[in-house]
């Protein structure tokens, strides 16, 4: 998102800690391949030119992000935020409905309410799932089971008016085409 540039984030703290806050944020992550690796998710500018005494100058360019936020709604207006949010549920609704269709799958939390996300259980790991789909040059959902192992093969899928009516059914046909049983 943003080409590698800053999302929106905030991070409080009261001003007489300001000046104890770190300099770098470092997240773990894997690669592709799985091997371990880190991440920087939040470095200050002087960071990088006094490294061991870098306390000085917390900050972040707020400007960019508030200014890319704030184009976002005066191109859409109070309206379009609407009908964007509308076509957010209408693309989510039919990818649920798409992908659970297939054999072997199936719509978790039905009748809970949603916006843009829906959990999709299916019988093929959903780690062979994702390899399946990033073979396709599909992102596939986010897979839960790490965090509820008692659900299964379960992931989390968003679809956003980004995602096109096609590539939803290139994702089910993937689903379509797995070693999936009901």
């Amino acid at each position: 998102m943003t080409y590698g540039g800053p999302y929106c984030g905030v991070i409080a703290t009261k001003e007489k800690y300001l000046r104890q806050m770190p300099g770098r944020l470092a997240g773990q992550t894997t690669d592709a391949d799985g091997n371990r690796g880190f991440v920087l998710t939040l470095s200050t500018r002087e960071q990088h030119i006094r490294r061991e005494k870098a306390t000085s100058n917390i900050c972040t360019n707020q400007a960019l992000v508030a200014l890319m936020a704030t184009i976002f709604l005066t191109v859409y207006g109070k309206e379009g935020i609407r009908d964007l949010a509308v076509q957010n549920l209408a693309k989510a609704d039919f990818a649920a409905k798409t992908l659970s269709s297939q054999p072997g799958a199936k719509l978790l939390f039905p009748g809970s309410p949603r916006f843009h996300e829906f959990v999709l259980q299916t019988t093929e790991s959903s780690a062979a799932l994702s390899t399946r789909l990033l073979e396709q040059k599909i992102i596939g959902g986010l897979d839960l089971s790490k965090w509820y192992p008692e659900l299964g093969n379960v992931t989390l899928w968003c679809a956003t008016e980004l995602n096109t009516r096609a590539q939803i059914e290139a994702t089910a046909n993937v689903l379509s085409t797995g070693q999936m049983k009901v």
